[in-house]
């Protein structure tokens, strides 16, 4: 039997449709119309797009989204001094500046700067030691997103074993507490792990975010097993995910495909870390 599919896309929009009403009540009550204000250093043409994608989302929703476009070789202490201003800014509810950033730029320096109220994506040291620490938090917009088509499996995650292919800040290590935090019981495997197979193939819910094209096939997925494909990857222009979607289906028992799956819940969840910081600070 094939895999069911979890489609991000019609989960996304149900919550984005949630969120539009929530933003309208707050604003009816007199509270504020929540802003995300993005910082774009560059003319990275992915980034144009995310940028993009965002600003069209949160006009959907109701909510304010200004660009603040810098050049190429714009100086860290230019990018610095705009991130004090709109921490200083009442109107401005959620900062974010588009990575990646250009190479005279510390991207650890300018992402510390924020406030960490206002770090609507959940990379501030403050909200990953809160995360860690199992406090409320502005949780990382992927893995928030990952976590929420899980539950709408109806599959419980407690009690299950949960393998995580890849360690980054963004993605690995965030998703893998937050699974912890939820009580499966978890394993992070990386570039250097041995047996990857083996300890995949044992996964109740396995989560791929390694950066490599159809890398996971069926031989690390065990039977009925929940597939989340974090990868988004551009070969001979289509985007394909990490793992290879036609060959696992036959044997998960759900998976997300790519694209249609991680990626619309990624803005979803930004939409909702700048309504969660509007609310708390209205």
């Amino acid at each position: 039997m094939e895999a069911k599919i979890i489609d991000g896309k019609a989960i996304s929009n149900r919550i984005r449709e949630s969120i539009k009403q929530k933003v309208e009540e707050l604003k009816n009550k007199g509270g504020p119309t929540p802003e995300l204000d993005v910082i774009l250093v560059g003319d990275d043409p992915a980034s144009e797009v995310y940028v993009r994608h965002k600003e069209r989302a949160f006009r959907q929703a109701g909510m304010n989204s200004n660009v603040i476009r810098m050049d190429a070789d714009t100086h860290q202490d230019a990018v610095l001094e705009q991130i004090e201003r709109l921490n200083n800014d009442k109107n401005v509810h959620g900062i974010l500046v588009q990575l990646p950033l250009p190479p005279q730029i510390d991207p650890r320096l300018i992402i510390n700067a924020i406030d960490p109220k206002k770090d609507v994506d959940g990379f501030h040291p403050v909200n990953a030691g809160r995360l860690m620490t199992g406090q409320d938090c502005l949780e990382p917009c992927t893995p928030k997103g990952i976590i929420r088509l899980i539950q709408e499996t109806g599959e419980q995650i407690y009690g299950k074993y949960a393998v995580v292919i890849g360690r980054s800040n963004i993605v690995g290590k965030p998703i893998s507490l937050m699974l912890l935090q939820n009580d499966a019981t978890v394993t992070i495997c990386h570039s250097k792990t041995s047996g990857l197979e083996d300890i995949c193939r044992r996964a109740d819910i396995l989560v791929v975010a390694i950066g490599k094209p159809n890398f996971v096939d069926n031989r690390f997925v065990k039977d009925g097993a929940i597939v989340i494909d974090v990868g988004i990857n551009r070969v001979n222009n289509k985007l394909i995910g990490d793992v290879n979607f036609q060959e696992v289906k036959q044997k998960a028992g759900w998976i997300t495909p790519v694209p249609g799956g991680v990626g619309p819940m990624t803005i979803t969840m930004l939409l909702e870390n700048t309504l969660q910081a509007a609310m708390r600070n209205e």
